[in-house]
């Protein structure tokens, strides 16, 4: 790692990204910081879901980015964004606005394989690099008494798709193809890739 590492923000206040990240910088003996971008996240007229998760973690670091710079000119500084969408047969689903949004999303999805798609951007003044990683998620039958339960536990609130792979909601799910991280928020094999390619390395040693 060179000596004058860039300052590093993640530009989302999700828990799961905060984990991931963590994980991934701890042995590495670096922090972040959490800057969230609150971006208006409404998809655009006919756009694809994957589209649509680029353009979502790329105005997130943009926006934080210009943000940071005109605090610090001078200062170097690398931005993380990402985004996370769940995609059904092209259709888009993203995260419930309440409880009952939710139960249809996830009758939705009952039964059903799926996309899930996280795209990542990240900038560091004038250079950018981004990319997307999908997982192909099955979710098994939700019978009205365990979509009862899952429900219950508060957690698809905040979640693509309105569930948790990683927490309660493993128990909807029959199988995952590709990397549990995509579907968790931030597939963090990709990270390293992006940040490579805007001049930092993150392997142990560098």
């Amino acid at each position: 790692m060179p000596a004058a590492s860039p300052v590093i923000v993640l530009a989302s206040r999700s828990p799961r990204r905060v984990e991931l990240l963590t994980q991934l910088l701890a042995p590495l003996s670096l922090s972040f910081e959490i800057d969230p971008a609150d971006i208006d996240e409404s998809p655009h007229v006919g756009e694809s879901p994957t589209e649509y998760v680029r353009r979502c973690a790329m105005e997130k670091a943009l926006v934080v980015s210009k943000r940071r710079h005109k605090l610090e000119p001078d200062g170097d500084v690398l931005v993380i964004g990402a985004d996370t969408t769940i995609d059904l047969d092209g259709h888009i689903i993203g995260q419930p606005v309440d409880l009952n949004e939710a139960a249809v999303m996830l009758r939705r999805l009952s039964g059903r394989s799926h996309q899930v798609h996280t795209a990542v951007w990240v900038q560091r003044g004038d250079r950018q690099a981004g990319g997307i990683a999908t997982a192909v998620v099955t979710m098994g039958p939700l019978p009205p008494e365990l979509l009862t339960w899952y429900l219950g536990t508060g957690e698809s609130i905040g979640k693509a798709g309105a569930y948790a792979a990683q927490g309660h909601g493993s128990a909807l799910v029959r199988r995952i193809e590709g990397d549990l991280n995509t579907v968790i928020g931030l597939p963090i094999g990709l990270v390293g890739d992006l940040v490579a390619r805007v001049g930092v390395s993150w392997k142990p040693g560098a």
